[in-house]
């Protein structure tokens, strides 16, 4: 089968390649086509490959620079795209923070400036696949997530998949901390945006003697971000990128004490490796290592204390390439799974339009994902979700439309900001900062 990556010259291709390498069966990835539109990326991602081949063996590996020769009769197209590079992350931060509010790259306004610069290029992507691919299942990484699933399957329908590794994550250090496997979690909401609501060991919910236990509850990530007490108060475990919602304050005021953001130290970092390999081949992958731990020790940096790290048990469980790999057999071989993944809503949530995508546990075999009967949200959960979904549509119809008048809308009525002046300036510092944004409107 043949896997055509987008983004391929991104930085975390080499965990999905590591991903199938682990992969034996007789049905699986044997052909690898790496696209991007950056060719010093994409030689460095083939030199990390190549030596991951060597000592591992693995699927055969090309490069492209022309997307339908990437996805032309593709099984899989896996999209891990980042329209505007991490200069553009950089601007979605900085010009936020300057006007007083949260810099992050999905979360606030940092998300909805990434969006309207990356739907239009999701949407080409989906009509590229749809004519070179079209029985192609399309796993979309895209950041914010959520949101370009949505827009792609506005071309391609349910055959895309949205994922990320933020709620299987927190399932696993929840039912870690209770030395249990559990496969069935409650957990609903949007990408980043979402909460754990029960953690079932046979017939029985172990969540609320969780949250009743200090010290184990203490002891994982969501302890350590939220504090004990607001998770008691809550009687849930939100995804840990409620940070920005539930300590809005704390948040922009760590950023902001900090010598520089997550984009930036990354921009820095990144342009530091690519260079270094491309000069200095010989020892991609040992580099490429060196960086990632750097990396995963550096996320969500600002939502923790001076000097405390992250822990190790936590980066060593795997991500996304898990889930992106599980999908791929159970569609391929009918090896039939349950993964929280972005999908289209139906009627899953009431609360929310039809074609809504959301965070919810899904069924996956061959026939692709299926949504599991779930409680409706209640609360405060519901409007914010509600609330936050609406921004990410009017997002997308800014977008597709070029309408600065929905792209203010969009802005103004998100929760992370709090005027409608500072929305129009927000658009404007966007545009001033980012050219392929501020294209979508010219």
């Amino acid at each position: 089968m043949k896997l055509a990556m987008l983004g391929g010259g991104g930085f975390r291709t080499p965990l999905v390649y590591g991903a199938l390498q682990q992969d034996t069966h007789e049905d699986r990835i044997t052909e690898v086509v790496l696209y991007d539109v950056d060719v010093v990326r994409l030689l460095v991602m083939d030199l990390v490959l190549s030596q991951m081949r060597t000592k591992s063996g693995g699927p055969t590996v090309r490069t492209t620079t022309t997307l339908s020769d990437a996805v032309e009769g593709a099984d899989f197209v896996f999209s891990a795209i980042r329209v505007g590079g991490l200069e553009g992350r950089t601007a979605d931060e900085r010009v936020a923070l300057d006007l007083g509010l949260l810099g992050q790259e999905t979360t606030g306004p940092g998300g909805l400036a990434y969006g309207l610069r990356t739907v239009p290029v999701a949407l080409e992507v989906a009509q590229c696949v749809a004519e070179n691919a079209p029985d192609a299942w399309v796993i979309n990484f895209t950041n914010p997530a959520g949101m370009i699933t949505e827009a792609m399957q506005s071309v391609l329908g349910d055959r895309v998949v949205g994922i990320c590794d933020s709620p299987i994550g927190l399932g696993k250090r929840a039912a870690r901390a209770l030395n249990i496997k559990a496969d069935a979690i409650d957990y609903v909401g949007l990408n980043h945006l979402g909460w754990l609501r029960t953690l079932p060991l046979g017939r029985t919910d172990v969540l609320p003697a969780l949250l009743a236990d200090t010290a184990r509850l203490g002891s994982i990530e969501e302890g350590r971000l939220f504090g004990v007490e607001w998770l008691q108060d809550l009687g849930m475990i939100p995804n840990e990128y409620l940070y920005y919602y539930y300590f809005t304050r704390d948040a922009i005021a760590s950023i902001k004490g900090g010598p520089e953001t997550r984009g930036e130290y990354l921009l820095y970092q990144q342009t530091r490796f690519y260079n270094r390999v491309y000069n200095n081949p010989k020892n991609a992958l040992r580099q490429w290592r060196f960086v990632r731990s750097e990396r995963d020790a550096s996320y969500m940096k600002e939502s923790r204390e001076e000097g405390e790290q992250r822990d190790d048990a936590d980066l060593m469980e795997g991500g996304y390439e898990g889930v992106a790999l599980a999908i791929m057999s159970a569609i391929a071989r009918g090896e039939e799974t349950r993964l929280i993944l972005n999908v289209r809503n139906g009627h899953t949530l009431p609360d929310l339009p039809p074609d809504a995508v959301i965070e919810v546990p899904c069924t996956v075999d061959d026939k692709g994902p299926r949504p599991v009967d779930i409680p409706p949200l209640i609360g405060h959960q519901a409007g914010l979700v509600q609330q936050v979904k609406a921004v990410e549509q009017l997002t997308i119809r800014a977008a597709r439309e070029g309408s600065e008048r929905l792209a203010r809308q969009a802005f103004a009525l998100h929760p992370l900001v709090d005027s409608v002046t500072v929305a129009r300036q927000l658009l404007d510092g966007y545009r001033d900062r980012i050219p392929s944004l501020d294209s979508v409107f010219t």
